[in-house]
C-alpha cells in the first residue's frame, strides 16, 4: 500500500488528524509538546481504496536541527530518536502530509522543515492548514503560500470539516489499491440508516420488509452489526445496513461516542437514510451528522417520520425548516412518511434507485461542452480575487459514486466559490443529479497551455 506520511512541528494537530483520517482514538492527543513519540500507523480506506497512514513525532526547537544534519543523536536523547524516526519514515513516504497550524499562523520551524522538504523533490508534498474551523478563517492560510509548497488545504482535525475532500486529494496524488470491502456488484445498493433513538428505524425497516412484492433474504453481516437485510426491488438489490440510535454518552457527547460509531456503517454504503421524528426539533447532533455524511461523499435521503401526527401538515413550511438546520445538503430529498402506518414508505425505495443512477452517471464530453457554453451565457464566471474575470476553458468528468468534475480556469485567474456552487446547482438542474454531492476541483492551466 502507499504510505503516507504526516508531518509538522509539535501541537499542529498531526495526531487528532490521524485519528480523524482513520476514524479511531489509536493516536494519543494532548496539549503537551511531544505526546507522539513511537509513530502510529493505520489503514484508511476511502473512496473503495486504501492506504497506509503514519503519524510522527513533532519537530521541535532543541531537536529541530536534525533536518539540517547538524545535530547527532545522544544514546539518552529520546526526544532525538523521536524526530529522526519521523524523518526515516519520510524518506520512505509516498505523499507527505505537511500539517500547519492555522491558528498560531506561520513559525520559523515551519519554515525550517519546508526547506527540508523542498530539497527532497522527488517527494510529493501536500500542505495542510489544520483548525481552519470556519470559513471566515480561509483567507488567514494564505500567509503559509510564503513556504513554496503549493496552495495550503484548509481542514479542521477537531470537527472533521475538509478532512473528506482532504482524502479525496490524497487519492489523486497516490496510486491506492482498491479495498475488497468497498467492492460492489453494478446492481448492488448499499443503504445505511441513521438517526437517533426513538425516531423510527426500526418501524421503518419492517414497513420496508412488509411491502408487497418485495423479496426478503437475511445476509451475515461482516463487521460490527448481527445481521443485514437485504430486499430485491424492481430488478434491484438494496441492502439495508441498521445502524444503533445516535444518543449522547457521558461528558465528551455525541462527536465522539455517536456520530463516529455510526460514520463506520457509511463505510459499506453509498447512500444514507437519516431518519427523523417530526414531533421533535432537530439538534446540532443531527446537522453534524449531514455535515458527515456529505464529506465522505454518500448520497442523502431525509425521512421525516411521524408525518401521520402532525396537524395541521404544512410541508412546505416543514422543508424550510429541515434546510436551514442542515446547509450542506440542500440538495438532498425530504420525503414525509408513516413508517408505522406504511404510508408514502416505497416511495422511500425509487428514491434509493434514482439516487444509485445519479450518483454512476456518465457524462459525456459533448454534453459538458454545451453546458458549460449555455451556463456562462446564463451567469458569467465571477472572480474570488483580482481584477481580470476568470475565464473557464472547459469542464470535464472526472469520477463517479460521487460524481467529480475538474473546472480548468486560466492561469492567473481565481473563481469564487459561489460560482463553483452555482454549477453544481444547474449540473443537478440539467442532467437530474439527486439526492448525492457533487465534487467539483478547480484547476488552473499550465504556464505552456491546457
Amino acid at each position: 500500500m502507499p504510505l503516507v506520511v504526516i508531518f509538522g512541528r509539535t501541537n499542529v494537530g498531526k495526531s487528532t488528524l490521524f485519528n480523524r483520517l482513520t476514524e479511531s482514538e489509536k493516536a494519543l492527543t494532548s496539549k503537551t509538546e511531544g505526546t507522539t513519540r513511537d509513530s502510529n500507523a493505520d489503514v484508511v480506506e476511502w473512496g473503495g481504496k486504501k492506504f497506509e497512514l503514519v503519524d510522527t513525532g513533532g519537530i521541535i526547537d532543541e531537536t529541530s536541527e536534525l533536518i539540517l544534519g547538524k545535530k547527532k543523536i545522544k544514546a539518552n536523547d529520546i526526544d532525538a530518536k523521536v524526530q529522526k524516526q519521523a524523518l526515516n519514515f519520510i524518506k520512505k513516504s509516498d505523499l507527505i502530509l505537511f500539517l500547519a497550524d492555522a491558528k498560531t499562523g506561520l513559525l520559523p520551524q515551519d519554515e525550517l522543515m519546508a526547506k527540508y522538504l523542498k530539497k527532497r523533490r522527488e517527494k510529493k508534498v501536500l500542505l495542510v492548514a489544520n483548525k481552519v474551523d470556519n470559513y471566515k478563517k480561509v483567507n488567514e492560510i494564505a500567509q503559509f503560500h510564503k513556504l513554496g509548497l503549493g496552495e495550503p488545504f484548509p481542514v479542521s482535525a477537531a470537527t472533521g470539516s475538509g478532512t473528506g475532500d482532504l482524502l479525496d486529494l490524497i487519492l489523486k496524488k497516490i496510486k491506492a489499491p482498491q479495498s475488497e470491502k468497498e467492492e460492489t456488484k453494478p446492481d448492488h445498493v448499499p443503504v445505511c440508516i441513521l438517526g437517533k433513538p426513538n425516531v423510527g428505524k426500526s418501524s421503518l425497516l419492517n414497513s420496508f420488509l412488509g411491502e408487497e412484492k418485495v423479496i426478503v433474504s437475511d445476509i451475515p453481516h461482516t463487521t460490527r452489526e448481527p445481521q443485514n437485510i437485504e430486499i430485491s426491488y424492481k430488478e434491484q438489490t438494496i441492502t439495508l445496513i441498521d445502524t444503533a440510535g445516535i444518543s449522547k454518552k457521558g461528558s465528551k457527547g455525541l462527536e465522539k461516542y455517536g456520530i463516529e460509531k455510526s460514520l463506520k456503517s457509511l463505510r459499506k454504503s453509498q447512500i444514507a437514510l437519516l431518519v427523523i421524528d417530526t414531533n421533535e426539533g432537530l439538534t446540532h447532533q443531527d446537522s453534524r451528522l449531514v455535515e458527515k455524511i456529505t464529506e465522505r461523499g454518500k448520497s442523502l435521503i431525509i425521512i421525516a417520520n411521524k408525518w401521520d401526527l402532525i396537524e395541521p401538515k404544512d410541508s412546505k413550511a416543514y422543508t424550510s425548516y429541515i434546510q436551514k438546520k442542515f446547509p450542506f445538503a440542500p440538495w438532498a430529498p425530504i420525503q414525509f412518511i408513516s413508517a408505522k402506518t406504511g404510508k408514502k414508505v416505497p416511495k422511500i425505495l425509487d428514491l434509493i434507485l434514482e439516487s444509485k443512477e445519479s450518483r454512476e452517471k456518465e457524462l459525456s464530453q459533448s454534453q459538458l461542452d454545451k453546458f458549460l457554453n449555455r451556463v456562462v451565457k446564463i451567469h458569467p464566471p465571477a472572480k474570488s480575487k483580482g481584477i481580470k474575470p476568470p475565464y473557464i476553458y472547459k469542464i470535464t468528468q472526472t469520477g463517479i459514486n460521487p460524481p467529480e468534475f475538474e473546472i480548468k480556469i486560466g492561469r492567473k485567474d481565481t473563481l469564487h466559490f459561489s460560482y463553483v456552487n452555482f454549477i453544481k446547482n444547474k449540473l443537478r438542474e440539467r442532467f437530474g443529479l439527486s439526492a448525492t454531492p457533487i465534487k467539483i476541483y478547480v484547476k488552473k492551466a499550465s504556464p505552456g497551455g491546457l
